[in-house]
């Protein structure tokens, strides 16, 4: 099983950020360290919140504490989530650098956690501007949504099409990354993943489940987790819709309550008839 180290948010009730990855990764036999970027009481949606963002040089003293007592000897994928500020940004992208100096290097997979639609940015522009010039060329993977995708690409991201040219736009940055854009424009009552690879692209398509209105925070950072464990893009979403079935309604999606169901959930195929689906590539 793989071990990976996580750069992200943690909250102490609930499962978003690193309290999601990890209870996800950890149902399916990994091992995760964890490398807080903010410290919250639970997400912010709820009425009341407390906490703080960690300073980026204890970040720093507790990678150089992990490292020394060799816990950062061998890691299989790093994976990078809500950073929120250029200095977060900059001491993820350092982290990955010493861990790639390791051999063998780990795959590292980056969330880039900027905001949706329709608030737009929830990070300072200036970390967003950080996680395009400095992360975006370290990645092997990266799961934006469609917004992110659309300002990272600085490009509109309305139709189907226009998010596979505006992942051809991140290749030019990240030229050996997978691109897994969560939620694209695909239509009413549907959902899934467009993933853009340098050599094809696939979409997978599943339906919205009770309109996913009522489910609970934490999707993303689950899906960008089962990818970190090195499951297929089908896999790791056949394994989240039946995470959010079994959550929808829920104040918190049920991570380890329902792992018994979609631990062992089934693949979703990529879509056959799409236009495309294993479409080859010219640059």
């Amino acid at each position: 099983m793989a071990h990976v180290v996580a750069v992200s948010s943690w909250v102490a009730h609930g499962h978003v950020g690193l309290s999601a990855a990890a209870p996800v990764l950890q149902a399916l036999g990994h091992s995760v360290t964890q490398l807080p970027t903010v410290q919250l009481s639970n997400h912010p949606g709820w009425p009341h919140v407390a906490g703080r963002a960690v300073d980026v040089g204890t970040l720093g003293d507790m990678a150089d504490a992990l490292a020394r007592n060799g816990w950062l000897d061998r890691v299989d994928a790093v994976l990078t989530g809500y950073l929120p500020s250029a200095a977060h940004v900059a001491f993820a992208a350092g982290l990955i650098e010493r861990l790639r100096a390791a051999s063998p290097a780990p795959r590292v997979i980056v969330d880039p956690i900027l905001g949706d639609a329709p608030k737009g940015l929830y990070i300072p522009e200036e970390a967003a501007r950080a996680t395009r010039e400095r992360l975006l060329p370290l990645a092997d993977v990266l799961t934006p949504n469609a917004f992110e995708l659309s300002w990272l690409a600085a490009r509109p991201v309305e139709t189907l099409e226009a998010a596979r040219q505006a992942a051809e736009v991140l290749h030019r940055a990240a030229p050996r990354a997978e691109i897994l854009v969560t939620s694209p424009p695909i239509g009413d009552g549907q959902t899934g993943i467009l993933a853009d690879a340098p050599e094809a692209t696939a979409l997978y398509r599943t339906e919205l489940i009770a309109g996913d209105r009522s489910v609970p925070h934490g999707v993303g950072d689950a899906f960008s987790a089962l990818i970190a464990g090195s499951a297929p893009v089908g896999t790791a979403l056949g394994q989240l819709r039946a995470l959010i079935a079994c959550s929808v309604g829920a104040p918190h999606l049920r991570i380890a309550e329902s792992a018994g169901t979609w631990t062992r959930a089934a693949p979703i195929d990529a879509d056959p008839s799409g236009p495309l689906t294993g479409g080859r590539k010219t640059r």
